[in-house]
């Protein structure tokens, strides 16, 4: 702790001593208040600790984030002779089949409507990464174009790419962290890497979206053109497609027309965004005056002729994405919802405290209708410097399409969204109450109190009964007391979107605490043993068995995720975590009433040799 404290403060000197003063000052206010945080944490160590938001750095060995974690890479399972006396004594398999069988069943399927690309790229969830380029800090971390392929590879489908102008070589723009301590990288290799991962996927994946945030002046802006035309080449997506059907100038082409082409989304600068932009609307006193200094300095740089320009040949890459943070609410006010004077396949680019600060006045249902049309794209908020992340389900619950996730950490974020693009390509279709090309699509024409009360009809009660048989070879972490014995239990919490929109409901449930003597006298009374050595008697409490029955009542919108925890009660102030698994609901229930075996990932979203056998039982109240 007191390192830690010591580096920041060595950061903010270094700053003063080699950096210009406006980025001096966004320094100093970031790792001021970085300190203060740690102190204040300190003070509170006597306090219960909830570590179940946490996570750990992701390595490049980790396929977890964007749904791709099960890749059959990890550690072969095995199951414990308590869970194969439980599958027997419960007449669990089917006639010929084996617990080999069993263990290779997927427990989740995916519906086919959820995966299907008919529909327009604003009717999807799309698995996103904010800061792609960064390996771990957002303030003096390190660029790469490694965290490209990564991303990618684990399931991403929307990268961001921040580029600034080379001093050193202006037709070479380069990749960093604007006004940080940020290393950078060549814009050219970032294009090269991603290349290489669209020509190695299979044919006919998913489109790959760039979110490209431009500070380059018209001479760096003809070198990203030109850079991105020679290496991409037909991988580009530079004019509109040509479909069968006539399509308007301002609608979207089905998902399927996009092929696996790289789209790009390109800025557009409205009049007076500088001084009344979406992000401006969130200073209030919910953020801490580091990230509303941050945001000063941000928009004054960008607030001359040169950095607001965009030049023409890279407009026009933005076939069926420009990016823009409007001046004024008209984009979800208006009854069209159109954004005035704006362009063509507008993105709203809002960071989760400028959106947090529009719902809190109520405009919840308005940006959903919105949504329904156009595309949204959130970001984390500035003061997300140790690469935490905001929380993506109170916005999926608004229907935004993208939202970025800082993608260096396996938080409760990165757990839920991994969640949702399970098995799904990347692109997952939004709930028919949030489309407009859908049955429900006059809903999207209805004035703001019967649009909710009819979205309130969409809903449907329902009881989810999570059978828990036990657990194999649960991880115990390196370094850990040998004389402190595990004592695993299992804690599930049931999240979804609450009403108003943009808020989260949230309900736990947990086992008792697996004691190694009830399994002992159990094993013990089926094999007639009086006594077992002693690595018989070890391993026991890694292989705990509950046998119980965790029970939830919530309302189903289809947004409804399961995380699962394999704890251990070592005391009042550290539960710590084991391993960890999320399930996203409506992808459970075409396996309902059937035991499935889930393999547990670490808190590195690693696959680990643990899996839990569960039966998940949901029916309608």
């Amino acid at each position: 702790m007191d390192q830690l404290k010591h580096t920041l403060a060595g950061l903010g000197g270094f700053a003063k001593e080699n950096l210009p003063p406006q980025v001096t000052e966004t320094v100093t206010d970031l790792t001021s208040s970085v300190r203060n945080r740690l102190t204040l944490g300190s003070r509170r160590r006597t306090q219960p600790i909830d570590d179940e938001e946490a996570g750990h750095i992701i390595p490049f060995d980790s396929h977890a984030g964007g749904g791709h974690s099960t890749c059959k890479q990890g550690p072969q399972l095995r199951v414990s002779p308590a869970l194969q006396s439980f599958i027997a004594r419960n007449h669990i398999l089917a006639s010929g089949e084996t617990v080999a069988d069993l263990r290779s069943k997927p427990h989740i399927s995916v519906p086919r409507e959820v995966v299907s690309r008919d529909y327009p790229l604003p009717e999807y969830f799309v698995s996103s990464s904010h800061n792609t380029y960064l390996c771990a800090h957002q303030l003096f971390g390190e660029s790469s174009a490694d965290p490209y392929r990564h991303t990618l590879q684990a399931g991403s489908r929307c990268v961001e790419i921040d580029v600034w102008d080379n001093p050193d070589n202006l037709d070479e723009p380069k990749v960093t962290h604007g006004y940080t301590l940020v290393s950078h990288i060549p814009f050219r290799e970032v294009c090269k890497i991603i290349l290489q991962v669209v020509e190695e996927e299979e044919a006919g994946s998913a489109p790959v979206l760039i979110s490209l945030e431009n500070h380059c002046g018209a001479r760096g802006q003809e070198a990203l053109v030109r850079i991105m035309k020679e290496v991409w080449g037909s991988h580009l997506l530079d004019k509109p497609v040509e479909t069968e059907s006539h399509i308007e100038q301002d609608q979207h082409v089905p998902l399927r027309d996009l092929g696996s082409k790289i789209v790009v989304i390109v800025e557009h600068h409205l009049v007076n965004e500088a001084s009344s932009s979406s992000d401006s609307s969130s200073d209030n006193s919910s953020e801490d005056e580091a990230e509303k200094k941050e945001k000063r300095s941000r928009k004054q740089a960008k607030n001359t002729p040169e950095a607001k320009l965009i030049i023409p040949s890279l407009a026009e890459l933005g076939v069926y994405g420009q990016s823009v943070k409007p001046p004024d609410n008209s984009w979800f006010t208006s009854s069209t919802l159109q954004l005035k004077d704006g362009p063509h396949h507008h993105l709203i680019n809002v960071s989760e405290s400028g959106l947090n600060a529009l719902l809190s006045s109520g405009n919840g249902a308005s940006i959903a209708k919105h949504n329904a049309r156009h595309l949204m794209r959130v970001f984390p908020k500035g003061t997300r410097i140790s690469s935490k992340n905001l929380k993506p389900l109170p916005f999926w619950g608004l229907g935004a399409q993208v939202c970025a996730l800082n993608w260096q950490t396996f938080d409760a974020s990165m757990q839920i969204n991994e969640a949702m693009f399970a098995d799904t390509g990347g692109y997952v279709l939004k709930p028919s109450w949030l489309r407009s090309n859908n049955s429900n699509s006059a809903m999207v024409g209805l004035p703001e109190k019967e649009f909710r009360e009819q979205v309130a009809r969409t809903r449907r009660r329902k009881r989810l009964r999570l059978v828990v048989a036990g657990a194999s070879d649960v991880p115990v972490p390196s370094g850990r007391d040998s004389d402190k014995e595990v004592k695993p239990y299992l804690t599930c919490t049931l999240l979804h979107p609450g009403v108003p929109f943009g808020e989260m409901q949230q309900t736990k449930k947990k086992t008792d605490v697996f004691r190694k003597h009830k399994l002992s006298a159990l094993i013990g009374g089926l094999t007639g043993a009086a006594h077992h050595g002693s690595r018989e008697e070890e391993s026991l409490v890694t292989d705990p068995l509950w046998d119980e029955t965790l029970e939830w009542e919530y309302e189903d919108d289809e947004l409804v995720f399961l995380r699962m925890f394999i704890k251990s009660d070592d005391s009042f102030s550290s539960n710590p975590v084991l391993c960890v698994a999320s399930v996203r609901l409506l992808y459970v229930e075409g396996v309902k009433g059937q035991w499935r075996f889930v393999r547990m990932l670490d808190l590195k979203g690693r696959e680990t040799g643990c899996s839990l056998l569960v039966k998940f039982e949901v029916d309608e109240i």
